[in-house]
């Protein structure tokens, strides 16, 4: 059985907090090498770069800070040949950055919708055409793709410019999952549920700019539909509910044998059906995928492989 290297060298962008930060730290006690990247180490992120070298000492695991900002081409581009200066290669790539927001649809400007998908959908595509020539001359690695159960499970309002970049986000890994696969790199989309609380995603999630028509919604006929969203999605969080959870899922991927990593991992304590949903759209993709002549791409191919001599 092929298994995966015990100590990787693992990039995560958006780690300043959240899922990244409790990601960054967990793979790191698993052994491996890993960047939390962020954007601003110099400035409002220093005490976060601070806290990560600290746990670095503490712990004795080899937890390093990186400035990356998905934003930014030459930022993606900079990162990556650092990565690769310091290690000679990249083995796991984890497009975690992310923003949300919260408020009526019609009430953010499309200027908004436009900031938002650049965070959530344009960064990982500029850090993966910073990223995988390197993985593709290496004919092996990982990209994990931290996406959300909104994309296919329950869509409660209020949120749709964020559901909508993730839905794109993942639209973009399945797709990115065929193209790579010849090559030697794995996919895994980590689906994370609605954790209301352990992180700071809602408390941190932007408003609409257009407060006018914000509050039209709140005064109207849609008075105390926001209180009502996010109070059903905390009710509907268990009591148990622990954001480590998603970190763990992460550790878990990566330190699965290589062909044999899960295409999908739902961590949802509040079950919202997106489960239910992926597998039907897993399944049709993959038979459709077989009819057309091309089920050698559910399967990644590796260096090993005699399909590939």
């Amino acid at each position: 059985m092929r298994k995966s290297d015990p100590s990787q060298v693992i990039l995560i962008t958006g780690a300043s907090s959240g899922f990244g930060a409790l990601g960054a730290r967990a793979l790191a006690a698993a052994g491996h090498t890993v960047y939390a990247s962020m954007r601003d180490t110099a400035g409002r992120n220093a005490p976060q770069v601070q806290a990560v070298r600290e746990h670095a000492a503490q712990h004795g695991v080899d937890l390093r800070a990186l400035e990356l900002d998905v934003q930014s081409q030459d930022s993606a581009d900079a990162a990556i040949a650092q990565v690769i200066a310091e290690h000679g290669r990249l083995d796991v790539l984890v497009h975690n950055a992310g923003h949300m927001v919260f408020g009526p649809a019609e009430a953010f400007t499309p200027e908004q919708y436009a900031q938002l998908y650049d965070i959530n959908v344009l960064g990982t595509q500029r850090v993966n055409r910073a990223a995988l020539p390197h993985l593709r001359g290496q004919r092996e690695g990982l990209l994990l793709w931290v996406g959300s159960t909104s994309t296919r499970g329950g869509t409660p309002p209020f949120l749709a410019p964020y559901f909508a970049a993730k839905a794109a986000m993942d639209a973009l890994a399945v797709s990115y999952a065929s193209e790579l696969a010849r090559w030697g790199i794995e996919t895994s989309i980590l689906v994370p549920g609605a954790f209301t609380q352990g992180t700071n995603h809602f408390a941190h999630s932007g408003k609409p700019a257009d407060e006018a028509r914000a509050e039209d919604y709140e005064t109207g006929a849609t008075q105390g539909l926001a209180r009502q969203a996010s109070d059903g999605l905390a009710a509907a969080e268990p009591p148990g509910a622990d954001v480590a959870d998603v970190a763990r899922a992460m550790v878990d991927i990566v330190d699965t044998p290589r062909g044999q990593r899960p295409f999908r991992v739902h961590v949802d304590p509040s079950d919202d059906g997106a489960a239910v949903v992926n597998a039907v759209a897993d399944r049709v993709r993959a038979e459709f995928l077989r009819r057309i002549g091309l089920g050698d791409l559910l399967r990644t191919r590796h260096a090993g492989d005699q399909a590939s001599l």
